[in-house]
């Protein structure tokens, strides 16, 4: 049982609009994606394209694309404020989405990206990006993977690791090298990204995979691929300006992460009260015991917090504003958060917290990755520290 939210005052950026939006995803967020998760997410099971095909019905898998292409044409709130709302069933439908939005479509010839837009709106263009190597995370400018020239195709050979959704995909979009930076030029010169074109639930030739087995995040196989004289068009790279654009990504990317960690530390609170109501000792609800109430406060006002930050740093993004240390500073507050506050809930639940009879040990387990990926915690920390504080010459 989700309780009813608590009333709170219209935020700054509220709108009849935003709130019908809103009240549709926690619908769907509790009706439909929460029973499903409790099933599958204890087998480790997959998200149902049941449940995919109701998410493309409504429209999230092209909340950002342009109207005129049969998206909903919002921007990035919107895009963070549903996905918030799913987080707070399961983590893996909130990440599905952003597999879309028009991911994939950035190719040169027009009438094809218009018609990927289309396909990437109505969730038929659902894709799988490969950007980390085994020693290529954090250092995202270390890729080793190359793609030769050959004529109107290059040759993939490499190894990618963390790639989530990988053979249910229609595409993966490849970080790649296609050529070694010069003796003046930045590590990431030579860094372009390529889209691989496949059929769902499988590889196609020159691709082989091994699932990665995780302690959470399920819903969808997170895979480690291995790419051997694969193929791909000339035509099929993505973009102009290489690791500036997955640079780019990553800010929109570091925001949604923020989202979903607020969607889950919502979950471990909604949870909370639920339980504190129920469970009794010493005659009385434990809710009733100033300690367990003050943690609970002291939980809440962290969320409302998080959430205030990333919404305000959404909304530079619509505007276009650089925001690059912004979105470092809200993806470390609200994951960091995320983390302390899911455990807290795990403690609040006493000796039931650490068993799998209760949903905030999976919101404990997903809250945890947030801190790591799209860059970890001490990789915002440095985005952020190096923006606010130029190291000297001598250092």
């Amino acid at each position: 049982m989700i309780p009813s939210p608590v009333p709170v005052v219209p935020p700054p950026y509220h709108s009849p609009e935003r709130e019908k939006l809103q009240a549709q995803a926690r619908r769907f967020a509790a009706d439909r994606v929460l029973p499903i998760a409790n099933e599958l997410d204890p087998v480790k099971g997959e998200i149902p394209r049941s449940l995919l095909a109701e998410m493309a019905e409504l429209g999230y898998f092209g909340i950002t694309v342009p109207a005129e292409h049969g998206g909903l044409g919002l921007g990035a709130f919107e895009y963070c404020m549903v996905a918030e709302e799913l987080a707070r069933a399961w983590m893996s439908v909130a990440s599905i989405i952003a597999r879309a939005q028009g991911a994939g479509t950035d190719v040169a010839d027009e009438a094809r990206r218009n018609d990927l837009l289309r396909r990437s709106a109505r969730g038929e263009w659902i894709g799988a990006i490969a950007l980390s190597e085994p020693d290529a995370g954090s250092d995202l400018a270390g890729v080793a993977t190359r793609a030769e020239r050959d004529g109107d195709e290059y040759v993939l050979t490499g190894r990618k690791r963390w790639t989530g959704n990988a053979k249910a995909a229609d595409f993966i979009q490849v970080l790649v090298r296609t050529a070694d930076p010069g003796p003046d030029e930045p590590r990431s010169a030579g860094l372009a990204t390529l889209l691989v074109e496949k059929e769902r639930d499988g590889f196609p030739p020159g691709i082989t995979g091994r699932p990665i087995d995780k302690i959470g995040y399920h819903g969808f196989v997170t895979w480690d691929l291995e790419f051997d004289g694969l193929r791909v068009p000339v035509a099929n790279r993505v973009g102009e300006r290489g690791f500036a654009e997955t640079q780019q990504w990553l800010n929109i990317a570091r925001v949604h992460t923020a989202a979903r960690a607020v969607g889950l530390a919502r979950a471990a609170v909604e949870d909370c009260i639920v339980y504190l109501q129920q469970r009794v000792q010493f005659d009385h609800p434990i809710g009733d015991f100033q300690a367990v109430r003050f943690k609970l406060a002291t939980m809440a006002a962290r969320v409302e917090q998080a959430r205030a930050f990333y919404q305000h740093v959404a909304h530079l993004i619509d505007l276009g504003r650089p925001c690059e240390r912004e979105a470092a500073m809200v993806k470390l507050m609200a994951t960091e958060m995320a983390a302390e506050v899911t455990g807290d809930g795990i403690q609040l639940h006493g000796g039931n917290g650490y068993t799998t009879e209760h949903q905030v040990e999976r919101h404990w387990r997903d809250a945890r990755l947030t801190t790591i990926f799209e860059g970890t915690s001490e990789i915002q920390m440095k985005i952020v520290a190096d923006r606010l504080l130029p190291r000297s010459p001598l250092g």
